[in-house]
């Protein structure tokens, strides 16, 4: 007990990396669908927030807004009556929205890929009944799926960035590609990537922050910060906040 307990404490001083004087950022890893456990993170996040100095705050949801939970398009809606507000929101693109915007446009492959991938509780959280599901082939899967999530849910998700840095943060879903400058990096790297980045041991250009991969509890490594601790499997859903050189982990 001991020994976890000093491991904590040193988790929460490992950060070398700093946000800008003035700004303070929340990052919050793969929601899949889990409104509950977002509302309650947001909640939290928002009361961290205010007992803090006063600061230029920016949450950053990290992907993978949609599938395998139950309220995919419930967690849109929250997540885009949000945005445009205060603190500021901005929003990466995960391998799931990927895939969810490919389908919508009559992209065979790309719909029964997403079936697949969780976006049978996608469809079903726009209002589709499991049995009526069932009944469908994929050419009236794509015809309901067009008629019943709403355009503002498309325009919104395609609003997503691929990286957002700040101060010496670098923001993306998946990972990055080591021995490739930032620049330079695909949108499959950014979006898709486990190997080789997950074994990584060197420097990278940032700090990157990434969710992507289910890990039991939060990882913190001197180059990388990974977020996703598995809501929909009955995780948490995890977030960091970010202050000059100081890192905290939130959790619902």
């Amino acid at each position: 007990m001991l020994s976890k307990l000093l491991g904590s404490r040193r988790r929460s001083r490992a950060p070398t990396a700093t946000i800008p004087d003035g700004q303070r950022v929340y990052a919050i890893g793969d929601v899949h669908g889990c409104l509950d456990q977002l509302d309650r993170l947001l909640a939290d996040i928002d009361r961290d927030d205010a007992a803090r100095p006063p600061a230029d705050t920016t949450i950053i949801v990290l992907g993978d807004l949609v599938d395998r939970g139950p309220h995919s398009a419930q967690v849109i809606a929250r997540l885009r009556a949000r945005a445009g507000g205060k603190p500021a929101m901005r929003f990466l693109m995960g391998n799931h929205e990927e895939v969810f915007l490919s389908a919508l446009t009559g992209d065979a492959k790309a719909l029964k890929f997403f079936c697949r991938i969780g976006g049978r509780e996608t469809i079903m959280s726009y209002g589709l009944s499991a049995d009526a599901y069932e009944q469908l082939d994929y050419a009236g899967l794509h015809d309901w799926m067009m008629a019943h999530v709403p355009l503002d849910d498309r325009v919104f998700l395609s609003s997503f960035e691929d990286m957002i840095v700040i101060g010496d943060y670098a923001f993306v879903h998946a990972g990055v590609r080591p021995g490739v400058p930032l620049a330079a990096q695909t949108t499959t790297d950014l979006r898709w990537i486990r190997e080789p980045f997950l074994d990584f041991r060197g420097t990278l250009e940032k700090r990157i922050v990434h969710g992507h991969t289910i890990v039991p509890d939060i990882v913190v490594r001197p180059h990388r910060i990974g977020l996703d601790t598995g809501a929909y499997t009955g995780g948490a859903l995890s977030a960091i906040g970010l202050y000059g050189d100081a890192m905290w982990e939130l959790n619902a």
